[in-house]
């Protein structure tokens, strides 16, 4: 049985566990100042479903259906950090799929808050049909 006393009692684990976070996921507004001033480091990759990529999704980010993400690497670079997001922190598919590519040598920081949390701070989103969502992919 799980008792929140005894977890937290183990700071270096809890200490390690919250710089874990800070290293290894990005806030909106670090994401916009990246997206901004350096997007040439990294991918940015949505791994929703498609008719939600669409209907909006980051600028310059990249659609990799999450159950694709394993297998479809051959437009990442492991050269660059790859910033994955999905619905929301409730979510899981974000972190699933920064795992599956960390485990393939590609560097990942998650989205904290996913696309619910950009689209709060009212940050750019672009929206496509079929047709913009092809070019776009060449475009990135």
């Amino acid at each position: 049985m799980f008792l929140h006393g005894d977890i937290t009692k183990d700071l270096s684990r809890a200490k390690k566990f919250f710089e874990d976070i800070v290293s290894y996921t990005v806030g909106p507004y670090s994401l916009d100042e990246m997206i901004k001033n350096r997007i040439n480091t990294m991918n940015i990759i949505d791994v929703r479903e498609y008719n939600d990529y669409i209907e909006g999704h980051i600028p310059y980010a990249v659609h990799i259906p999450y159950k694709e993400a394993q297998d479809n690497t051959d437009m990442l670079d492991k050269e660059k950090v790859n910033v994955v997001y999905t619905y929301s922190d409730s979510c899981p598919r974000a972190y699933n799929t920064a795992l599956a590519l960390i485990e393939k040598h590609y560097p990942c920081v998650v989205l904290r808050g996913g696309f619910k949390e950009w689209k709060k701070f009212e940050f750019d989103i672009i929206k496509s049909d079929s047709a913009d969502y092809n070019q776009a992919d060449k475009d990135n």
